[in-house]
């Protein structure tokens, strides 16, 4: 069952959240199944693909007051065996073609952000 919050945050989702999750659907990208507002322990993420233990986080600018608790987070996730991709609402909207090559790279290989472009120039560098 759907909790409140989480239909609530389905509902008034932003454009670039809207944009991504057409993309994300019927499997199209990578040909894996992503949940969108989903629930892990006491966080809600934007999108997780559980077989791949990834999340993708979309930022508009209230991230920026939250950084702190953002990394927090991500951390808390990465304790529980996820990877975890940010990219700005201006980098879905500007550059959605680079947002989802990165997201199969990551679902297909395994890499992990170095940095993710909080500037919306989808700059994003990767390891191993």
């Amino acid at each position: 069952m759907i909790d409140a919050r989480v239909k609530r945050l389905r509902i008034n989702a932003t454009p670039a959240e809207e944009l991504l999750w057409h993309q994300f659907r019927d499997k199209r990208v990578a040909g894996v199944r992503f949940r969108r507002q989903f629930r892990i322990d006491y966080y809600i993420v934007d999108f997780v693909c559980l077989s791949a233990r990834l999340v993708v986080e979309i930022d508009g600018e209230s991230h920026r007051q939250t950084l702190e608790d953002d990394a927090r987070r991500t951390r808390y996730l990465d304790e529980q065996g996820f990877r975890v991709v940010r990219f700005s609402n201006r980098d879905v909207m500007a550059n959605l073609e680079g947002v989802v090559r990165t997201i199969e790279l990551m679902v297909n290989s395994g890499l992990l952000p170095l940095s993710p472009s909080r500037e919306g120039r989808g700059d994003r560098k990767l390891k191993r």
